[in-house]
């Protein structure tokens, strides 16, 4: 009798783990093009991807309250900013950082807090040192090297990400196979072959790496002196995004993740009444404006540049669309 239990349960799991996702069909997206007024949908995943897939690249736990970060509402610098500008694009106002736009791409990870966070520190660093410092710091080392910040590939919590970054610090590293960095990320990225279909599609999500304490992509780096710190790790109030942004550079962001969003093509994403939840994403803010009358914040996405808008895409400013503005984080980087 236990033996057909387990199998029985075994046959269960088979099946939920493979579900194809009810969303990426032609019907639903039709239905969201139908409702949605401020944004466009399209299919950008074949329409056999399990749900499952999408849940395990969904992984912020820095959500709203969750976060329990250090608040910050003001800084001397912000007095600087008088006037917030209608517009503002901080690949054109600093377009000597050349990894503010950068598009990543997590793989069948759900390392999205980590990358965000090491990315927004990366353009940061950059901007505070006037380009001299112009590269990706290690989303790799972050997401196996930081127990408390998480979980590694199965998600964590950005501010504890930026507070890793000012305790211990973060080495360089690039995307996967570049060898740039002391230790580029080496989770293999999801790619889509002539047919469409996913190179991570149905498979399980990647497995823990080992944290390593030297350097193995340029090996010409120092480990212990490539280090780099931030002097705090706070969470922004919806007022203070802008000026701080403005301030420093680009914030990591987390919000929650319905099933309509996936088809995200182009416009101001505002969520569909009937969307179901899957999760919570970390991503890059790097500006807002204002689109037919809708404001908006720009964001950067890490499923490649074939997603949304070549990999970026706006989300609806001021509403706290999907607990965005409840859940961004930053910190300040030191420089020598």
């Amino acid at each position: 009798m236990s033996t057909v239990i387990i199998l029985l349960s075994v046959v269960l799991f088979s099946i939920y783990q493979t579900e194809q996702a009810h969303f990426l069909t032609d019907d639903y997206i039709n239905k969201i093009n139908d409702e949605a007024t401020t944004w466009k949908a399209s299919k950008s995943f074949p329409s056999n991807t399990s749900v499952e897939y999408f849940k395990s690249m969904l992984g912020s736990k820095g959500v709203g309250k969750s976060s329990n970060g250090p608040m910050k509402t003001e800084d001397p610098n912000y007095d600087n900013f008088h006037h917030i500008p209608r517009k503002f694009d901080a690949r054109k106002k600093w377009r000597h950082c050349h990894t503010i736009g950068q598009v990543r791409n997590q793989g069948n990870c759900g390392s999205d807090w980590a990358l965000s966070t090491t990315s927004a520190f990366s353009d940061r660093l950059c901007i505070a040192t006037d380009g001299k410092f112009n590269q990706l710091l290690s989303a790799e080392q972050l997401t196996f090297c930081c127990h408390l910040c998480g979980f590694g590939c199965y998600g964590g919590w950005p501010i504890i990400a930026w507070m890793y970054f000012k305790y211990h610090g973060i080495v360089t590293g690039g995307d996967y196979g570049s060898n740039e960095g002391c230790q580029p990320y080496r989770v293999a990225p999801c790619t889509f072959d002539e047919r469409g279909n996913n190179s991570c599609s149905a498979q399980p999500v990647e497995d823990n790496h080992s944290c390593y304490r030297e350097c193995y992509g340029d090996s010409d780096i120092d480990y212990n002196e490539d280090h780099v710190y931030t002097r705090d790790a706070y969470q922004l109030t919806a007022a203070m995004i802008q000026k701080d942004v403005m301030a420093y550079g680009p914030v990591e962001a987390s919000f929650d993740v319905y099933d309509d969003f996936i088809s995200y093509e182009s416009g101001v994403y505002v969520k569909t009444e009937n969307a179901t939840y899957l999760g919570g994403h970390s991503v890059k803010l790097i500006g807002w404006g204002v689109d037919w009358d809708v404001p908006y914040w720009l964001m950067v996405n890490s499923w490649d540049s074939d997603w949304g808008v070549k990999g970026t895409f706006k989300i609806r400013r001021g509403t706290n669309e999907c607990g965005i503005e409840d859940s961004v984080t930053g910190g300040v980087p030191i420089t020598y």
